[in-house]
């Protein structure tokens, strides 16, 4: 659905994307993510042809992506089916959050009925009538999201969507994007809360110094970096020394003994070893659980 080639976008000397190459399948929930000035917003404008490439070449849905007005006639089409929230909602004032739909729906030239439903779907019925000075942030961001989503859009770029939001609205934030994916509507989302989307992406991409340095599911990333796994080994304090004698054949890192467990490190390539290991010991182990690396984790390995 989206494919960029040798992407480049040079201010002066500043090379703030230098070569990018990316595939973005369709209905897709794709992340894009790094540190501030990594790229990430330079790449989004320049996909939805805000901004012009410097070298190189992007196509969506098939169509040639042009900035500054240059759109071909294809890409003109393509644009009415793409839904944009900024990482930076600029919303009227002096407008009604009702009122604001029915602008961006005119600007959108698409149809004002659905209005409501959105209002609804964002949980901003209530403030349908309010004026959006009177809005709190997270409000103004649910209205920005309601925006994005006229027209019923195929693609959608969520910039930082869940900035200012509680944890009751990202979780219904995110529970709309499932109905979207469902619909097989393809998303590019960027966040700097990386355990946010951890679990949610089909796959992501990690960008510094515009380069994109890893891209592939958090798994295949976790499995490239070979970071260790952490075991928590649930047992009594006396069968403390049982657990170091049952591992003390195996590759294994660091063994830490805690209040009632042992904190266990070990490579990739170990686990299953460690778990026949530990099956071992006749019901000494009450609890076990497995920690992979965390994005977090991942994402730091390859950025820095």
């Amino acid at each position: 659905m989206i494919v960029a080639r040798g992407v480049h976008k040079h201010y002066g000397a500043i090379h703030a994307v230098d070569g990018v190459d990316l595939d973005v399948r369709a209905g897709e929930l794709f992340g894009l993510i790094g540190h501030n000035g990594a790229g990430k917003s330079t790449m989004f404008k320049m996909m939805l042809g805000l901004i012009p490439v410097t070298a190189g070449e992007i196509r969506i849905d098939g169509a040639m992506v042009a900035g500054h007005g240059g759109a071909n006639g294809d890409f003109r089409a393509v644009r009415r089916k793409i839904g944009y929230l900024p990482e930076n909602v600029v919303l009227y004032d002096n407008l009604t959050g009702l009122e604001t739909l029915q602008f961006f729906a005119r600007l959108k030239g698409v149809s004002q009925a659905d209005n409501h439903a959105l209002l609804e779907r964002v949980g901003l019925t209530h403030a349908a009538r309010r004026r959006v000075r009177e809005y709190s942030k997270g409000m103004r961001q649910r209205l920005g999201f309601a925006q994005a989503l006229l027209g019923k859009p195929r693609i959608l770029f969520l910039d930082e969507p869940t900035t200012g939001l509680d944890p009751e609205a990202i979780r219904g934030f995110y529970a709309i994007l499932r109905r979207l994916k469902g619909d097989g509507v393809t998303m590019v989302i960027t966040s700097h809360i990386l355990a946010e989307i951890q679990e949610r992406v089909d796959r992501l991409a990690i960008m510094a110094a515009g380069k994109v340095q890893a891209c592939g599911t958090v798994q295949s990333l976790r499995e490239q970096m070979d970071l260790p796994l952490w075991f928590s080994v649930r047992v009594a304090p006396e069968d403390f020394e049982a657990v170091r004698a049952a591992l003390g054949h195996l590759p294994v890192g660091a063994i830490e003994a805690h209040d009632d467990h042992i904190a266990v490190q070990c490579r990739r390539e170990a686990k299953m070893a460690v778990i026949a290991a530990l099956a071992t010991l006749d019901g000494k182990v009450r609890d076990l659980g497995v920690h992979e690396p965390s994005l977090e984790d991942v994402f730091f390995g390859f950025s820095d």
